[in-house]
């Protein structure tokens, strides 16, 4: 067989795929090659890299999509070979091919593997041929009562997108347009199919690796069942709770497809487990996963040191895989508002740091001071945590992430520490129904003390203030003193929950700010612009301060809590105000549609889906906030809005008026 041994990578990819990828050239001497849009001129994965070419342009379509570019750019850098990551191109068999025809090396299956599993369709019927388990296809045209709840998929493409779940015939018909036109707009193709909705099942999947030479390794299980939007948030290996059976029935199933296909490099498998413990194929993913460290963490491999090492013609070093060790979970930390429909959030990012400890590894594509933008996937970074146990590993990452610093937009960052500590995720009762059930008790506004948070932020605002943001040295005193000065009001709004907190302080002749009204029970023991220690009721507390660009916004953090706040001006400036039923842009974005028959004068119904705007891959629904009459649109598929955008305007009209149309 041809041997290439590669010098030169060029990593059809961003963000931290693209770092993670670097991060294993760098270990082996090979030269990395980055390409970026204009968007990204100034991401990490280009700073990282040895070489980087410019993609004109922003928008994925225009950039990273384009793999005519992409194989461009590899000749001019001088890359012999392309690895293509997650995501964007790395599941395109006409890619892989012109890739392969530039004679360069691809890291990746045969292009005929991608080719077979590229439909979910007709993956599934290979797949029956193989004996590995599948779901019966639901007709829809001929769907029945008994069929409910469907859910349909599309058969190209991942992600969530395309997906929806059908519990009411009346909707079958409506769901399968939005399903394939959503699908059209992703990946190109409108087709959907329909299959049973297993109804708290798990999302379990193995972790393949092959060569050429007739050796497939099953690398274990990973349970990815707690999902936003059918998009994985926390994954683990191996998957908890499975008997010895169903791991090997997994194993075998899923070296049988790969072996089906003539699969070579790094894949995985994935299956859903019924509640009663059947699994049934979904689909074969042709390339590395975004939670494939929890799988080297527990076989101690590196997948991508190994996608290499088959690329060039190698053999595995070993006809079994290595033999696993402890417990490994991943959590993906992304730029969203889980509270507000898990809306994408971006600007800039003050801070992102992770623990460094034993059994924590951090995968990112930004460190403090890169600027999230509008143009691609939300994910700050993955976090990962391995130990002996189970308990021992989620235990770490839900510290890790409790103590991270993460200031700028708003992460998800409590929701993850949340669900680690849920008793159902303890207990690893785990469904792709987890968030369904627990996203408003997760969401809920947390425990911590808010308050002296914000009097921590007010204290040290002052000392900031009077020192012109340069004092460092700590000022020390052991009460409140009791000294006549006029008080001084500092307010805050709390992000994102929106409380407003109003402190009282006066700043005696010592120059050091106290609160207005003394509590008995709270000492200051240090202030700086940047740090606060608090004695509340005989229990020391440190308090640490960050400062957005801007100056409105601070953040705080202590152990087990984190906040931010926005500095409040005494007054309410009446421009800020807008006119009742405003619709505004949640987010920069594109308005890809509108509702059919919008127009002004039109009849809108409370919750009625109005306006869709696409941001950060993710598709996003404006609803009619009343019931009433759509007076003005300023919105029309194609425009680029920015957050706070106008979109429309609806008339709220009055409790028990008959509408328009039901007064002619």
């Amino acid at each position: 067989m041809r041997r290439d041994v590669i010098q030169t990578l060029l990593v059809a990819n961003r963000g931290e795929i693209a770092c993670r990828i670097f991060r294993t050239c760098r270990d082996l001497g090979i030269t990395t090659v980055a390409v970026y849009s204009d968007a990204d001129a100034d991401a990490l994965h280009v700073r990282e890299a040895d070489l980087a070419v410019r993609l004109p342009g922003a928008a994925p379509a225009d950039t990273y999509l384009r793999g005519d570019l992409v194989v461009a750019a590899a000749l001019a850098a001088g890359a012999d070979a392309v690895h293509p990551g997650y995501g964007f191109l790395s599941e395109n068999a006409a890619f892989a091919a012109a890739v392969q025809d530039a004679g360069l090396v691809w890291v990746g299956p045969p292009v005929k593997a991608i080719e077979l599993m590229a439909s979910k369709t007709r993956a599934k019927e290979l797949m029956a041929g193989a004996g590995v388990p599948l779901l019966a296809p639901v007709d829809p045209a001929t769907a029945g009562p008994d069929d409910l709840p469907l859910l349909l998929k599309a058969a190209s493409g991942g992600g969530g997108r395309g997906m929806r779940i059908v519990r009411e015939l009346d909707a079958l018909g409506g769901e399968l347009l939005a399903a394939a036109a959503e699908a059209a707009s992703a990946f190109g193709d409108g087709e959907v199919f329909a299959e049973p909705y297993v109804e708290r099942g798990r999302h379990v999947e193995v972790q393949v690796m092959a060569d050429a030479y007739d050796t497939v390794w099953a690398l274990g299980t990973r349970d990815c069942s707690l999902q936003r939007r059918h998009q994985k948030v926390i994954e683990e290996a191996p998957a908890p709770g499975l008997d010895d059976a169903l791991r090997t029935r997994l194993h075998d199933a899923a070296v049988a497809a790969a072996r089906a296909v003539g699969y070579r490099g790094a894949g995985t498998v994935e299956f859903l487990v019924s509640a009663e413990g059947r699994p049934y194929f979904l689909e074969m993913n042709t390339r590395l996963q975004v939670e494939h460290p929890v799988t080297e963490a527990v076989f101690g491999v590196d997948l991508v040191a190994l996608q290499l090492r088959v690329a060039e013609g190698e053999p595995l070093p070993a006809p079994e895989p290595p033999s696993p060790a402890g417990h490994a979970v991943e959590a993906r930390l992304y730029a969203e508002d889980p509270a507000r429909d898990w809306q994408p959030q971006t600007g800039a990012l003050l801070t992102l740091e992770v623990p460094d400890a034993p059994g924590l590894r951090l995968d990112t594509g930004y460190v403090g001071g890169d600027t999230i933008g509008v143009h691609y996937d939300p994910m700050l970074a993955k976090v990962i945590a391995h130990a002996p146990t189970r308990t021992a590993a989620v235990r770490l990452l839900a510290g890790a992430l409790e103590r991270a610093r993460i200031h700028g937009p708003v992460t998800n960052r409590a929701l993850l520490v949340r669900s680690l500590r849920h008793p159902d995720f303890v207990a690893g009762r785990l469904d792709t129904g987890f968030y369904d059930r627990h996203l408003p008790a997760l969401t809920a506004p947390g425990g911590g003390d808010p308050a002296t948070a914000a009097l921590a932020a007010t204290l040290a605002e002052a000392v900031r203030a009077a020192t012109h943001g340069t004092g460092t040295a700590p000022t020390r005193f052991g009460a409140w003193r009791n000294v006549p000065s006029q008080p001084q009001v500092k307010r805050y709004r709390g992000e994102p929950d929106g409380t407003e907190h109003e402190i009282a302080y006066r700043t005696p002749r010592t120059g050091v700010p106290e609160p207005y009204e003394a509590d008995s029970g709270t000492r200051v023991v240090s202030v700086t612009p940047t740090r606060v220690t608090l004695e509340l009721d005989g229990v020391t507390r440190h308090f640490d301060l960050t400062y957005d660009r801007d100056r409105d916004r601070v953040h705080v953090d202590t152990a087990g809590a984190s906040y931010t706040f926005t500095a409040l001006p005494r007054f309410t400036d009446p421009t800020a105000q807008t006119d009742p039923g405003s619709l505004l842009a949640p987010m920069p974005g594109t308005v890809v549609r509108l509702a059919e028959g919008l127009a002004p004068g039109a009849v809108v119904e409370a919750g009625q889906p109005l306006i869709w705007l696409e941001a950060m891959k993710m598709e996003h629904r404006i609803l009619a906030p009343a019931s009433g009459t759509l007076t003005a649109l300023h919105a029309a598929p194609g425009h680029q809005v920015e957050v706070g955008a106008l979109l429309a305007v609806v008339q709220e009209r009055a409790d028990g008026a008959p509408a328009p149309e039901e007064t002619a």
